[in-house]
């Protein structure tokens, strides 16, 4: 399908796309809206920035609001028919924003309950009757046993980035969710990566569910350019900042693996007069917030961060990636560089390459990204890795070969 008319959206809905020239739907969209608004449960696995959250937002405001032009509006409180659980805040921050400029055709309520707000907010938040919450999965289960929200008129529930918000641990409160919603209510699981917790949770509460997989899941986007850069005698830094000297168009997210080299890079690019804001865990979640609104707003163009922000965050203008240690796992590297080139914009993504590194070099060509008639030539010139695996060689002198292709 070529726009959105095609699916038989709701004229509401329509207007609002047409406003803010959302005009093609992209294969996510594509795939999943038929099966949503048909009613059909799905469990969607698709690569990061491929338009996840328009693919259930479109059909939970279709329905919600279909409902109330049938003369089932919702008169009682605290009773949602549309519930999204999401892993964190600022992602769940970040869904109920994108819902907000359709709420202005159709005048449907979306509220959420987020972790890290006062019970006091939170209560307040879910006062009065509305349509759709949006909501972290622990502060959700205590609003539950506080009485506070009711969900037996649950239609649709949507768990979004469902392998981070899994890997965090949120499995019983995940389960508590789903069986306070006496109606069997549509499904909808959205996920980039499936991990072990993913398939249990696929097997034991979604086995019904229709699987969509785009083509480009587990791998990178077309419009994603990749290179590499040795680091020779641990010289990071140098290698670092010479990079940063090259601009690029939007902000540079920078990634380290822990949170002792996020605070030991932040010191030097502090000593070298380099302005960048931190944003990882354990650090005061108001500063935090602070400084991705800052990142986001353009008011400063380097972010430092662990995985923390490698999942959920969708910042419009993140040009680069820049991979300052990187991860031992696929599913992460997955993550992170999915933070730029989203929903078809070009992005660039720099590896930071040493010995020790090459398990995850070698695994780099089998995610490469699928060749497409449509994709624009990069900006960047992406520097070819041979697959390490082929080489023959000893680890040292693999090494030795990629820095040669370096």
């Amino acid at each position: 399908m070529n726009t959105f008319a095609e699916f038989g959206l709701l004229a509401t809905l329509q207007e609002t796309l047409l406003e803010k020239r959302i005009l093609r739907p992209l294969e996510i969209q594509v795939r999943a809206l038929p099966a949503l608004l048909s009613g059909r449960s799905i469990v969607g696995i698709a690569e990061t920035g491929s338009g996840k959250t328009l693919a259930y937002a479109l059909p939970a405001m279709h329905h919600m609001k279909s409902l109330e032009t049938a003369g089932n509006a919702i008169t009682l409180s605290s009773r949602p028919r549309a519930v999204v659980v999401v892993p964190t805040r600022e992602l769940g921050e970040q869904v109920t924003k994108a819902f907000k400029p359709f709420t202005h055709t159709t005048r449907l309520r979306v509220r959420s309950v987020l972790g890290g707000t006062t019970t006091e907010v939170a209560k307040r938040g879910l006062a009065g009757p509305f349509e759709i919450l949006v909501a972290t999965p622990g502060r959700l289960v205590q609003m539950l046993e506080r009485r506070l929200v009711e969900l037996e008129d649950v239609r649709m529930l949507i768990l979004d980035e469902a392998d981070q918000m899994l890997d965090h641990g949120f499995m019983p409160d995940v389960t508590k969710i789903i069986q306070a919603c006496p109606q069997k209510p549509q499904l909808a699981l959205f996920s980039a990566t499936i991990s072990p917790a993913v398939e249990k949770l696929i097997a034991d509460l979604f086995s019904g569910a229709e699987v969509i997989r785009t083509a480009g899941s587990h791998r990178v986007v077309p419009t994603l350019t990749t290179m590499q850069q040795v680091v020779i005698g641990g010289q990071r830094f140098p290698l670092l900042e010479r990079l940063l000297k090259k601009k690029v168009d939007g902000g540079t997210i920078l990634f380290t693996n822990t949170r002792e080299q996020c605070d030991k890079l932040a010191a030097d690019l502090a000593a070298a007069n380099i302005p960048f804001v931190i944003y990882r865990g354990e650090m005061d979640k108001v500063q935090r917030r602070q400084n991705l609104k800052l990142f986001r707003e353009g008011a400063v163009d380097l972010l430092i961060s662990t995985d923390l922000a490698s999942r959920g965050l969708d910042v419009d203008h993140v040009g680069r990636v820049i991979n300052y240690h990187l991860p031992q796992q696929i599913e992460n590297y997955l993550h992170r560089v999915g933070r730029t080139a989203r929903a078809g914009r070009p992005g660039l993504v720099v590896n930071f390459v040493t010995e020790r590194d090459a398990p995850l070099v070698s695994q780099l060509e089998s995610i490469r990204a699928l060749p497409t008639p449509q994709t624009a030539p990069p900006r960047h010139s992406p520097t070819k890795i041979q697959p390490l695996r082929n080489l023959g060689m000893s680890r040292s002198r693999r090494f030795v070969a990629l820095r040669r292709q370096a």
